[in-house]
């Protein structure tokens, strides 16, 4: 995500038509699947008792109503014996659900917990099916969920949150999985989603678009965009086919757009072979006060330039490919996508001083304690999406110092690729990079992640910064 510091400071029915039945899962209850993964931020987020491996979601959308019907087919594996579980779901009315085609009882708790007591327990280690019908109003939401554009049209997108507000998942970066999309709209309307588009036709007055993500995805990185687009196809030089859409009011931004190749050989030069096979970009005219890494096609505000192209385009690989464990992680995603958007592109494509640039920023916040009170690691609940962007490429460059190039570069490249379509944690990063160079980091990592103020000048200063 790369935010718009103009609008943020810095700083069961058991049958069809029957009554729902009440099927809270019981935490002490060892056939329970646990309704939240413990986050120490989000500890709602994600469900425990099985593994999600596909996400099969069917929807039609009405642009004029916000009327949306929606079956989603979850397959799983458990990975426990379970009574009852969990789905992550905040979305319109529930009508349905089925598990492994039987009717299944259900019920609606917290703000988005689908509690959900097959006919029949599930047994560890097997396969299962479940199916969810719902149909209702889509919600607007700031950042959380559906977004309504000024053409009429919709588009989903929201960081931690978004994918419960249109189809129910485990919603937590610990369980991706791939994902297929089949939306029918009116037919002068078009769709735009992740990966490949595998279909799109048109049948008296709708049409229907079918979407194919064939990696693992984490929820939130999700996405459906309904408009009135206008599209931009191009091809890299390796082949992969990158298709973009614009809506009406955005038009302007295709000159930025049409360097994407440019941008993917660069980024593929820094951290490995580009992780999808396909890509591109959905420029929107909504006024959102953020853009999105939503996996291989990102989400673009109208304020979109080529810095904030260059910062979703890294998340493919710090963030999508390579994913938090915990959202305290956070950094791992937005201190990359900084540092090479606002220092490596500029030093490379430019030929910008990227050592004085630091060395100044530095110094204007260098006797603010404002400006360090929020710590890179773990910086808290409600701030996690903070520091990260101002202090992370300062940490990161420092880190690039100490270490040196001929270090610091085959480091970050190895590390992202070791967990290619994984997750991965700050801790692990700071013991992994310890094994990459003879100079002792533990110091350094204290200073820069961990503590709340400016860190000592040797930490601050290191390598060819001291000059």
């Amino acid at each position: 995500m790369r935010r718009n510091w103009r609008y943020l400071a810095v700083g069961a029915v058991l049958l069809a038509g029957a009554n729902a039945a009440p099927a809270q899962a019981d935490s002490g209850d060892p056939l329970a699947g646990s309704p939240g993964l413990g986050d120490p931020y989000y500890p709602m987020d994600g469900n425990g008792g099985y593994h999600a491996g596909h996400y099969d979601v069917t929807i039609s959308y009405d642009p004029p109503s916000h009327q949306l019907t929606g079956s989603t087919r979850i397959d799983a594996v458990a990975t426990q014996a379970l009574r009852t579980f969990d789905l992550d779901y905040s979305g319109p009315e529930v009508s349905k659900v089925t598990v492994n085609g039987l009717p299944a009882w259900f019920d609606r708790t917290d703000e988005h917990e689908l509690v959900v007591t097959p006919l029949i327990p599930l047994l560890p280690g097997l396969p299962f099916t479940v199916q969810v019908e719902y149909a209702g109003a889509a919600t607007g939401t700031d950042g959380a969920g559906w977004v309504f554009s000024p053409s009429g049209g919709a588009f989903v997108a929201g960081e931690p949150h978004s994918a419960s507000a249109w189809y129910p998942l485990n919603d937590t970066p610990l369980d991706k999985a791939t994902f297929t999309l089949h939306a029918t709209v009116p037919q002068e309307w078009e769709v735009m989603s992740n990966g490949d588009k595998v279909s799109d036709t048109v049948q008296g007055a709708v049409r229907t678009v079918s979407w194919e993500m064939r990696q693992p995805v984490v929820g939130y990185l999700t996405t459906i965009a309904i408009d009135r687009f206008q599209f931009l196809e191009q091809r890299r030089a390796n082949g992969t086919p990158l298709l973009s859409a614009f809506a009406p009011d955005a038009s302007k931004a295709r000159e930025v757009e049409s360097r994407l190749p440019e941008i993917l050989d660069f980024q593929e030069q820094l951290y490995g072979p580009y992780p999808f096979d396909t890509g591109g970009g959905i420029y929107v005219d909504t006024d959102l006060h953020f853009s999105l890494e939503t996996q291989s096609r990102p989400i673009y505000a109208p304020w979109t330039d080529l810095g904030t192209v260059v910062h979703e385009i890294t998340h493919q690989w710090w963030g999508d490919s390579v994913s938090v464990k915990q959202w305290s992680d956070v950094c791992l995603n937005e201190c990359f996508a900084s540092y090479t958007a606002d220092y490596l592109w500029p030093e490379r494509k430019d030929g910008k001083d990227v050592d004085a640039e630091y060395r100044e920023t530095v110094a204007k916040y260098h006797d603010d304690p404002k400006f360090w009170e929020i710590p890179l690691q773990n910086p808290g609940k409600g701030s996690e999406f903070t520091s990260v962007y101002y202090r992370g490429p300062l940490f990161l460059h420092a880190l690039r110092r100490i270490m040196g190039d001929d270090a610091f570069f085959p480091a970050v490249r190895d590390f992202v690729m070791g967990h290619t379509y994984g997750n991965a944690s700050m801790p692990e990063f700071r013991a992994f990079m310890q094994t990459r160079t003879p100079h002792d980091l533990k110091g350094f990592f204290t200073a820069w992640l961990d503590r709340t103020d400016r860190p000592a000048d040797e930490f601050l200063y290191p390598g060819s910064l001291r000059a």
